[in-house]
Parts: C-alpha cells; sequence; structure tokens
C-alpha cells in the first residue's frame, strides 16, 4: 500500500465562497488485509457498494496487453454461489444498477441499490472475490467480447481510441506506460487458464483491494455484513507497486497516424506534471490550468482557436487517461486534444497554443479569471460527490492512491487555496519541456 499522501500546508489557505459538505469517513481493516471504508448519508434511501482492486493495465505482463480489461469481463462470469449471468439479474431484481471498469492503475466493480439491499451487494462483491468461475469457456467468450467491443469502440469509429491509446507510445518510452490497454488481438488470444489464475491469485487478493459502503446504512450492522462475508476470505500476499518512472524529454516527439473513418484532421498533445501522489499541492495548479485553458466559452484556447482564428471546431484539456486526474499512479498526461478545421495545419494549431501559454505565463491570469475556474472545478468534485456511487468512487480512489479518503472533504478547500502564481508557473512548465505530438490525419471524405 503507497503510504499516506501529505499535504503541504499553505499560509492564509482560502476556503470555497459557497458551502462544502463533509461526509464522515469511518475505516476499518479485516484480518486478511481488506481495506473497508464506510460513509453513511441517510439523505436518500439508497446504498452503494464499491470493490476497488489495486491493478489495471499498467500493471499487466508484457505479451498480454488487455489481460486486465479483459479479467474484469471474467469476474462478472459467476462464482462459487452465484451462476453466470446471476449476478445482474440479482442486482436488478433488487432495483439497482452494477457495473465495473478498468483503469491505468486499478479495476472498480460497483452496485447502486435501494438501502434494504446492502447485504445483497456484499455477498456478491464477496462471492466472486473469494472463487470467482475462472473456466476455459468462460475465457474464451469473454476474449470474443472483448474483440468485439473493440471493433465498436475503436476500430470501426471515428477518432476511436484516440488519444487514449494512441497517445502514449509517443509519450512513453515503457511498456507499463505506452501500451494500448484495451488490447491486442493475437495477445488476447493467447491468453491461457493459467495466465487467467495466476493474474487473480497475485492481484485479486483481499489486501490488495478497497470495500467501499456509502449512502442510507448502519455502519455497525453493514460490519456484521461485511465481516460474515468477507472475513473468511484467505489472505495472499499482495503485490508491491511497481514504478512507471520515466524521465521528462526535453525535446518534442512527433508522430502521425491515419484514421480511415475521420471526417476531419485532429491533433493532441501531452505534457508531463508534478507527481500527482508525492506532490499533490503542485499537481492542483495543472487541474486549474486544465480548464483555464478549455472549460467554457471564456476559456483561453476556446476563445483562441474555436472563436477567434477558428482553427478547430472543439479543444479540451485534461489531466489522466480517462480525464480523472486523481485515479492515477505518476507518470501521467496532462494532454490538449482538438479536431481541426478543414483548412487549419498542426503546426498553426500548436502555434497558437504555444502563443496562448507564453501569453497566461507572462501576463497572468486576468481578474476574477481564477475564482472563476476554482468555482466551477470545486462544484464539479462536489456534484461528484453529491450521489452515493460518485462519492463511494471517489473516497476509494483516494484511500488506494494516497490512503487519505478525508481527501473528499478536503479538496474543494486545497483547489481554492491555489495562487495565480501558481498556475501561471505551471503553464510555463508545459513550455519548457519537450512535448509529445500526435498529428491524426483524416481518412474519411468530409461530409457537409
Amino acid at each position: 500500500m503507497v503510504p499516506p499522501t501529505v499535504v503541504r500546508p499553505r499560509q492564509g489557505a482560502a476556503s470555497p465562497s459557497f458551502p462544502v459538505p463533509s461526509y464522515p469517513i469511518e475505516r476499518v481493516r479485516l484480518g486478511n488485509g481488506l481495506r473497508v471504508l464506510f460513509a453513511p448519508d441517510r439523505t436518500a434511501p439508497v446504498v452503494a457498494v464499491s470493490v476497488h482492486y489495486d491493478v489495471g493495465f499498467r500493471s499487466e505482463p508484457q505479451g498480454r496487453t488487455g489481460f486486465a480489461h479483459l479479467f474484469e469481463h471474467l469476474m462478472f462470469q459467476g462464482s462459487a454461489n452465484v451462476g453466470k449471468a446471476e449476478h445482474p439479474k440479482h442486482v436488478q431484481a433488487a432495483g439497482g444498477i452494477f457495473n465495473g471498469s478498468t483503469h491505468p492503475d486499478h479495476t472498480d466493480y460497483y452496485e447502486l441499490l435501494p438501502s434494504g439491499a446492502l447485504e445483497l451487494a456484499l455477498f456478491l462483491e464477496a462471492d466472486r472475490m473469494r472463487s470467482p468461475k475462472i473456466t476455459q469457456q468462460n475465457l474464451e467468450n469473454q476474449i470474443a467480447v472483448v474483440q468485439e467491443e473493440i471493433r465498436v469502440n475503436v476500430l470501426n469509429r471515428p477518432y476511436g481510441g484516440f488519444p487514449w491509446i494512441s497517445l502514449p507510445p509517443v509519450a512513453f518510452d515503457t511498456f507499463p506506460n505506452a501500451h494500448n490497454g484495451y488490447g491486442d488481438f493475437t495477445e488476447l488470444a493467447a491468453a491461457s487458464l493459467d495466465d487467467a489464475e495466476d493474474f487473480f491469485d497475485k492481484f485479486y487478493a483481499p489486501g490488495n483491494a478497497v470495500l467501499t459502503v456509502t449512502g442510507d446504512f448502519d455502519p455497525a450492522e453493514a460490519l456484521t455484513f461485511v465481516e460474515r462475508y468477507f472475513g473468511d476470505i484467505p489472505a495472499r500476499a499482495v503485490p508491491a507497486p511497481g514504478s512507471f518512472a520515466e524521465p521528462v524529454r526535453s525535446q518534442e516527439r512527433r508522430e502521425r497516424i491515419t484514421d480511415r473513418l475521420a471526417p476531419r484532421a485532429a491533433l493532441a498533445v501531452g505534457y508531463r506534471v508534478p507527481d500527482p501522489i508525492g506532490d499533490l499541492t503542485g499537481f492542483l495548479a495543472y487541474c486549474l490550468l486544465a480548464d483555464v485553458l478549455s472549460d467554457g466559452d471564456a476559456s483561453r484556447l476556446e476563445r483562441r482557436l474555436v472563436q477567434h482564428d477558428r482553427s478547430v471546431t472543439g479543444v479540451r484539456a485534461s489531466l489522466g487517461t480517462f480525464g480523472s486526474p486523481f485515479e492515477q499512479r505518476d507518470p501521467l498526461l496532462f494532454t490538449l486534444e482538438a479536431r481541426q478545421s478543414e483548412d487549419a495545419t498542426a503546426d498553426g494549431v500548436l502555434a497558437a497554443v504555444d502563443e496562448e501559454l507564453g501569453r497566461l505565463a507572462h501576463d497572468g491570469l486576468v481578474v476574477g479569471e481564477l475564482e472563476r475556474v476554482q468555482a466551477r472545478v470545486v462544484s464539479s468534485l462536489l456534484r461528484e460527490a453529491d450521489d452515493a456511487l460518485g462519492r463511494a468512487m471517489s473516497i476509494a480512489v483516494h484511500e488506494l492512491r494516497r490512503g487519505r479518503p478525508e481527501l473528499v472533504n478536503e479538496l474543494p478547500a486545497e483547489l481554492a487555496a491555489v495562487t495565480a502564481d501558481e498556475v501561471t508557473a505551471a503553464a510555463a512548465s508545459l513550455l519548457d519541456q519537450g512535448r509529445s505530438v500526435l498529428e491524426l490525419e483524416a481518412g474519411a471524405a468530409p461530409t457537409a
């Protein structure tokens, strides 16, 4: 487990200009190593249960690209006391929803149910943590399902996988950071039952997971259920988290791909940012910089590229592979993505981006600009935590990555304390490194 994140104290730290709720969080650790987080909130008669495993596609073995995602699918194929396809049926029959997803550094599974179905959700998650049905038939079936998912979402869709699959090989050199987490067809097809069993034994141990319960429930009763269903799952060794460190480049690297389905050219630019765990305070300035550049009609690149130059039809700045800045370990990218207008060139767009970054670094923010962006970012975090499921997912990620689930309560004030000088320094740092540039050439005829 990673050591708890230490947030550097700030002098005269500000607070958001509106009330921020604080959610109580209780922590328990079972004898088998499972971390349990309870965050009760009686405002709505629902309960959310999530299980986050500390393994994502950056941890999958070389030669088995896409295996973490494939294994997520296997976890829905039944367990010792739950038949194939029965997990969804039980949840839906109780009036709930469920899903799972694979990320660079974790895999999550969750249910959102009426509060009276808490025991059901805990039983279902414990049963597959204990003994998922890893069979040759299930493995072959899910390989075919994942391959079809890749066809639908990547191969047969305009801009499919752009830039989350195609930019990392430009930005990074090592297999964990650069490879395609969705998976290579040949390597997926070569996955064996031994591979699946080894992956489960190594990464799906109770001590490598965080169980989170939020919403309308009694913590004492919930703990009884947790101990009943999870308590006797045998402990196993937990792998030490590996380092994915790579040096920050001083020279630009650029590559070009062709998308036969895309109607317009596109551009993705990746920059390195501070360690989001070891230097969370420094990292927060980049979270605000992303919105200064691209969030809303008043943002810098929206006004310059879309409204004034008309060189792009849309532009977006984000942190992290899927735009969730707090769920990954270092290194992760600050990404600019733009869809170009018909006559625009990649070099023209890049020159305008550099000019705007330079103007921001030299002239600073205008009056009220930082406060507007801070209000938007903080309100987005509060909306995410307002419902039981969003709160469960946020709390679990903060525990998994930083050992600090309380950050769900603390981040609004930390973001409100970021200064204008820190944001402009972040902008300057993007100009001082070798960026990674991916040009996507359109292969389809433009449509009216």
